[in-house]
């Protein structure tokens, strides 16, 4: 049962239209503005953007790509997570995660590398798996053992986690020690049943998914596995953990992703948020739903990199 707090927190974002003096939710379309939605990104990112204490922001191009380290004090220089932002293949940036994965590095112990992939729709398929895996290829360049990354993702990020794991699989590179997904975008011919039966408790706006689906696939068919790695061949990847709110258009992909890696023998967990928002693990700690599921994808991090010792964010 969702705790009260949880409850009012998800009603306002679900709601978020009323505060702007809007009566319905957004609707989106071919024509809607990228380039605004962007802004409008950066702009609610900022509000919660404080840095933790005993946080260091390192801003480095690595291969031409903009990026930056989040280094908690004492954390194990030698271990790493990559951290794959969302934001429907067309937005999301080092600036508008920053606040968010600096408390998720905190809170693990564990530096964050987070990296700008190429966005759609400037920039369609195979842009932002190419950038990624340059940048994996680039942390192994730097002497990181793959035992000693792993890779994390949220939203449209989550899915490109899976298809990176996919890609490097393919390429025959050596796969990282595990990966999370929260909320991941698996599917981007958007065919699963909770895109209906979830689109009103969505906080989606309406056909967003959609929308940023043509954008990123482009002339590209959405059903192959590195657009859509829930149509891959899954056998041989590493560990996985994968949160999902049940309230999310996206919660059927997250758990078809399961099973299906599940029955391929993967060793893999899956955390189904009872009413729970779309990637509600990042609201930690407005609500106890939240901050209990980001302190278990922490400790899966931990015990998959040798990280043993609990980090105080307060």
């Amino acid at each position: 049962m969702p705790s009260v707090k949880s409850k009012i927190f998800n009603m306002m974002m679900r709601n978020r239209h009323l505060f702007q003096g809007k009566l319905k939710r957004e609707v989106f379309d071919d024509n809607t503005s990228i380039e605004d939605f962007r802004k409008l990104c950066e702009e609610g990112a900022a509000k919660y953007a404080k840095i933790p204490t005993g946080i260091k922001i390192k801003e480095e191009i690595i291969n031409g790509i903009k990026s930056e380290w989040i280094i908690p004090d004492e954390a194990d220089q030698e271990k790493v997570i990559l951290y794959v932002h969302g934001g429907g293949y067309v937005s999301g940036s080092c600036s508008d995660h920053r606040g968010f994965v600096s408390k998720f590095a905190k809170r693990c112990g564990i530096i964050n590398l987070v990296y700008e992939y190429r966005l759609a729709p400037e920039h369609p398929f195979p842009a932002a798996l190419d950038d990624s895996v340059k940048i994996y290829r680039s942390l192994l360049d730097m002497g990181k053992k793959p035992e000693n990354i792993i890779i994390t993702g949220e939203s449209a990020g989550g899915g490109l986690t899976l298809a990176i794991l996919l890609a490097l699989k393919e390429n025959k590179i050596p796969l990282p020690a595990a990966a999370v997904a929260i909320s991941p975008w698996t599917d981007l011919t958007c065919s699963s049943e909770s895109y209906k039966t979830k689109r009103k408790v969505s906080v989606a706006p309406f056909n967003s998914w959609l929308v940023f689906s043509k954008h990123y696939v482009g002339s590209n068919r959405a059903e192959d596995p590195l657009i859509s790695p829930l149509f891959g061949d899954l056998r041989g990847l590493p560990p996985i953990f994968i949160n999902s709110g049940e309230d999310d258009e996206l919660f059927d992909d997250g758990k078809k992703f399961y099973l299906k890696a599940k029955s391929a023998g993967v060793e893999i967990t899956f955390r189904a948020g009872e009413g729970m928002v779309h990637c509600y693990p990042l609201l930690a700690p407005m609500f106890k739903e939240a901050t209990d599921a980001i302190e278990e994808i922490c400790g899966f991090i931990k015990m998959h990199i040798g990280k043993e010792e609990t980090v105080d964010t307060r």
